[in-house]
């Protein structure tokens, strides 16, 4: 960079907020003046100033790209990018990228996947609860409790995050059906035991755990609803690490009271940080984790590095990659 840019950093405080700012702007070269703020319009004369926002889950409105008139380029310090008004972006003709291709967060997205497969087969949740109150549950709960070996993982988004699940799956001796857009080759179901790429019902019929790996979208917005949750076999489980949005989560409460579906297991939420009004919250056989599976310590380093070295290169005059929009 030749010229001294203006790089706003919004962190929203339910992901670290100013203090992962700071350590996420160490890493811009010295030629970039970074401002690190918690909100998008926190700080308006920054704001008009900005060459570059790197956003890591704050809104960027279609208000604040247009007090932005020096707006270049809007970089997501994650893999999801619905937080950011694309129709703005591309009116203004600023790109938005995230960092899906530096794979920074698919090994946790991943390994918390499992967790919450493995919680939701070995009843861990109401076991532990059990045993606090002195109560030994092992009569109750051993009828209920099942292995992932044998059983169908259906995922639905075998990107970068999905093939790292997938390839987990493999190592527990489950068959995997995947759906979504794209078809990978051959050579990869073949090395994933014969995984099959089917229509997304089908996956939802058939699948003893459904986990999602989607983008939310205009498209993908309660991919899952009444309709497609009901579907899925009873005994079978759903598994979010990916947005709230994608599943209506009363549509999910509703399921998993009548006992329509056998558990959930969520690590994000619609609104986040969720209120507690969300009737999931309350839903029996649920297992929870607050937005998690991408926050590491490692991945978060990986994070910041992947979204400074993008916005850096592009303001080095490179094309920039995981252009979204």
């Amino acid at each position: 960079m030749t010229d001294l840019k203006n790089v706003l950093a919004v962190i929203s405080p339910h992901v670290g907020g100013r203090t992962a700012g700071t350590t996420l702007s160490a890493f811009f070269p010295g030629e970039a003046n970074v401002t690190v703020v918690e909100r998008t319009d926190e700080d308006p004369a920054a704001l008009r100033a900005a060459h570059v926002i790197v956003t890591g889950l704050a809104p960027v409105t279609a208000e604040h790209i247009t007090a932005a008139p020096e707006l270049e380029l809007v970089q997501c310090a994650s893999h999801g990018f619905d937080y950011v008004d694309l129709h703005a972006a591309r009116a203004r003709n600023v790109p938005v990228c995230n960092i899906g291709s530096s794979g920074a967060e698919k090994q946790n997205v991943a390994e918390q996947t499992f967790a919450l497969m493995l919680a939701l087969a070995k009843r861990l949740v109401p076991a532990h609860t059990a045993l606090v109150d002195a109560d030994w549950a092992l009569p109750r709960l051993q009828q209920s409790i099942t292995e992932l070996s044998g059983k169908t993982l259906g995922i639905v988004g075998l990107g970068h995050i999905g093939l790292e699940v997938a390839q987990r799956a493999v190592a527990f001796d489950m068959t995997i059906l995947y759906a979504g857009p794209q078809r990978v080759d051959a050579e990869t179901e073949a090395r994933l035991g014969g995984a099959r790429h089917v229509p997304l019902d089908e996956l939802l019929r058939t699948s003893d755990y459904v986990t999602l790996h989607a983008p939310l979208t205009e498209e993908t917005r309660h991919l899952l609803d009444a309709d497609r949750l009901a579907l899925m076999k009873p005994t079978a489980f759903v598994v979010n690490t990916a947005r709230g949005a994608l599943i209506d989560q009363d549509a999910l409460a509703d399921a998993l009271e009548r006992g329509a579906l056998a558990g959930a297991g969520l690590d994000v939420f619609d609104p986040e940080p969720p209120t507690a009004a969300l009737k999931v919250l309350k839903a029996p056989n649920v297992v929870l984790s607050p937005h998690v599976a991408g926050v590491t310590r490692e991945t978060l380093i990986r994070i910041a590095l992947a979204a400074v070295q993008n916005a850096a290169d592009f303001l080095a005059g490179k094309g920039p990659r995981d252009v979204v929009s």
